[in-house]
């Protein structure tokens, strides 16, 4: 497992930033494309995915933990960083998951049901630095191991 990057000076305000304009932006989101019949579609379509794609590249054990069905075992050509979250699947490799990474994943969990369809456009929109990264910032940057505890 790869040491966690020290952040740049100035990163949580940042990081706030981001958090407080992905928020202003959604309100231009009309209501009904938002923890809706129609994002629930979205959600159970990245579910879909998820459980394909992990099915066919996962070795390790399947399990359930924290709302989330978790494929281990993911070649890491896979997946993206650490692991990537479609719907509520976390596609991720051999490394150790613990609490706090199901935490952080379980709210890109929910993200998958309040955006549906939106969430892979708005997560690329956001861009791929997770300090900057709203749904990542949202998930938590200490629970997702992007930044050390407490700094």
């Amino acid at each position: 497992m790869s040491p966690i990057p020290i952040p740049p000076a100035g990163w949580r305000a940042e990081a706030d930033r981001r958090l407080a304009h992905g928020r202003r932006l959604d309100r231009f989101i009309p209501g009904i494309l938002l923890d809706s019949p129609i994002s629930r579609a979205g959600f159970w379509y990245g579910r879909a995915v998820g459980w394909i794609w992990g099915s066919l590249w996962s070795t390790g054990r399947v399990e359930r933990r924290g709302g989330l069905w978790i494929f281990r075992g993911m070649p890491s050509w896979a997946y993206g960083r650490g692991g990537v979250c479609v719907g509520d699947c976390f596609l991720t490799g051999d490394g150790h998951i613990d609490d706090r990474l199901v935490a952080h994943e379980a709210v890109h969990a929910r993200q998958w049901r309040r955006y549906g369809f939106l969430l892979p456009l708005l997560y690329l929109i956001a861009g791929r630095n997770p300090l900057r990264n709203r749904f990542e910032i949202e998930a938590g940057l200490e629970d997702g191991n992007y930044v050390p505890r407490g700094s």
